[in-house]
């Protein structure tokens, strides 16, 4: 295998072990290029590392929880593809998803990230889809995804949800900014660090994926999830001088 064509997908994963296991079986189903996946296992107590390995499936296992900026650049660190996908486990991908997100990542040597359209994200990459199961999304989401540049959309930012970008772009710019561990707004960070250096950002309207959304940070409570939104908005903002909102 050329490695150069292949995709290193990264999913970071803490006691979420049936959303990554549905997760992994889309992939699966629904990935005809080449692909490598590595999970990056939060110290999760639910059976994740050992289903990765009976799997046979790469596996980094840290000692704690460590956020999902470090679990990605701990992936990041061992993945071999030329282009390299985060991709949370609470996504089930779909027919055709990562060939089209190839096809908008390098329809330009500008291009550095793309991203698709989804049912739960903030900013345009939310659509409206009316669905009464995960079965009927598949469906709808198998007819939508047909090959068709002019719904390609350039943009300042591209939610971390399925995040596909060169590796080109990783050598110019770094891993993800650990600062905002244990998440929230690194994508955000990532993407701005990335049009700083003369990069493109592009949602492939033509691709769309099932999102759970904010499934981990919610086992936290919802006084705390905002605490730490709140708190990596400003770090945001002391990094950059620049509030993110105004790109949503």
């Amino acid at each position: 295998m050329n490695v150069q064509e292949m995709t290193s997908i990264i999913i970071p994963s803490y006691n979420g072990l049936e959303l990554l296991r549905s997760c992994i079986d889309s992939i699966r189903k629904w990935t005809e290029d080449p692909y490598e996946i590595i999970v990056v296992d939060n110290r999760s107590t639910d059976g994740t590392y050992e289903y990765c390995v009976s799997e046979r499936i790469k596996v980094i296992s840290l000692p704690e929880n460590r956020g999902f900026p470090k679990a990605c650049n701990s992936g990041l660190r061992i993945a071999r593809g030329g282009s390299l996908l985060l991709l949370n486990n609470d996504v089930t991908v779909t027919r055709n998803w990562l060939a089209q997100l190839k096809q908008g990542l390098f329809s330009d040597p500008a291009v550095g990230i793309a991203g698709p359209v989804t049912n739960y994200a903030s900013g345009i990459q939310q659509v409206e889809i009316a669905f009464d199961s995960k079965a009927q999304f598949l469906d709808i989401a198998a007819a939508h995804n047909e090959h068709d540049p002019s719904r390609w959309v350039e943009v300042p930012r591209i939610v971390g949800l399925c995040f596909l970008f060169k590796r080109e772009l990783l050598e110019k710019i770094g891993y993800l900014d650990e600062r905002f561990s244990p998440g929230h707004y690194e994508d955000d960070d990532y993407c701005y660090r990335a049009r700083l250096a003369g990069y493109r950002l592009l949602v492939c309207g033509d691709t769309l994926v099932h999102h759970e959304g904010s499934v981990s940070f919610r086992k936290s409570g919802e006084d705390s999830l905002s605490q730490l939104v709140k708190r990596n908005h400003q770090l945001f903002i002391d990094k950059w001088q620049v509030d993110p909102l105004q790109f949503i």
